[in-house]
């Protein structure tokens, strides 16, 4: 059996503001097995880059517990040993930001070996041609600097950056959102042999739900700091449950009628995405649910289990769950 290299609990992440408190992320609870991919997918200000860089260490989470490879490492991040800053890396989303543009590209792929002190000058270099090679760029783009380079180029030496420490575990923060159309594929085929050949295990955040179909070994909604809701892939685009995946999954755009009879039906969202300093009591998607109650603008309901590795967070389940646990305690 697959061990679980991270596990998140109760995870939150408020930031204080002029206009009140902003609860990026409210209570997240999930983990990731050793060697999967974990897609992320949530609408821009779901909270969902909050995670990330909460896991990394940018953020000092709120509340919430965050144990990599059995430590808790939840606990001030400003201490955290250099074996555990290796081991776990980060892919940012536009790396025309992420790469400094006053250092080469070998100067770039130096310094993380330079910082854990991995090897010497001689094997230094020949470690940053290793890494190019990695990632399928030709030697000479050592000595270029990143204004001189494409943008798919410029995230394939993001991505050799992060897997100089030689990590276990890498958060993807929208890896290809940045990018043309026309590279965005080589650089998820290039993602996809590495994890395979560095047996890397992958947090791949996204708003991309066509994508993680094939990408993602499990599939996580959220909402507004929420998880909505969390399943193996195939089950998760065979069978979604809560009303917000339906809209998500409603409106991917297809180029066929038989990928349109696949998609669930047509569901149209109500009024707009709730300030994040201000959200409404209960569920927070009850006010563009077609399915809310009464009760969802009452009792924000928790994440409940509808099948192997299947969860929920919505009270239409929370009902049957109570229903089902009812009648066997009759019997």
């Amino acid at each position: 059996m697959t061990e679980e290299i991270l596990t998140v609990k109760d995870l939150k992440k408020y930031f204080l503001t002029s206009r009140g408190t902003v609860k990026a992320v409210d209570g997240v609870t999930f983990s990731i097995k050793e060697g999967e991919t974990l897609g992320l997918v949530g609408e821009s200000g779901s909270g969902k880059s909050t995670v990330a860089y909460t896991l990394v260490g940018i953020y000092q989470p709120t509340a919430g517990k965050i144990v990599f490879k059995g430590q808790d490492i939840s606990k001030d991040f400003s201490k955290r040993l250099k074996p555990l800053k290796k081991d776990i890396q980060i892919v940012f989303q536009d790396p025309g930001s992420s790469l400094n543009p006053r250092r080469s590209i070998k100067q770039i792929l130096e310094l993380p070996l330079k910082v854990h002190h991995i090897s010497g000058n001689r094997g230094r270099m020949k470690q940053v041609v290793k890494l190019l090679e990695m990632v399928e760029l030709p030697f000479d783009y050592q000595y270029k600097y990143p204004q001189a380079i494409g943008g798919g180029e410029k995230q394939m030496v993001a991505v050799a950056r992060a897997l100089a420490t030689n990590p276990s575990f890498v958060v993807l923060d929208e890896p290809t959102s940045a990018l043309d159309v026309s590279v965005q594929a080589k650089i998820i085929n290039l993602l996809m042999q590495l994890q395979q050949r560095l047996n890397l295990t992958y947090l791949f955040i996204t708003h991309d739900l066509s994508l993680m179909r094939n990408v993602a070994t499990r599939v996580a909604i959220m909402y507004l700091g929420k998880m909505c809701e969390v399943a193996c892939t195939s089950e998760f685009f065979q069978n979604p449950l809560h009303p917000y995946t339906q809209m998500l999954l409603s409106s991917i755009p297809v180029v066929s009628d038989e990928e349109e009879m696949l998609k669930p039906k047509k569901i149209l969202s109500r009024g707009e995405i709730p300030s994040p300093v201000n959200v409404p009591p209960g569920c927070s998607f009850h006010r563009r649910c077609p399915e809310g109650m009464e009760l969802c603008s009452q009792v924000d309901p928790g994440m409940v289990e509808v099948g192997e590795e299947h969860t929920v967070r919505c009270h239409l389940f929370q009902g049957a769950k109570i229903a089902a646990s009812t009648s066997q305690g009759e019997e």
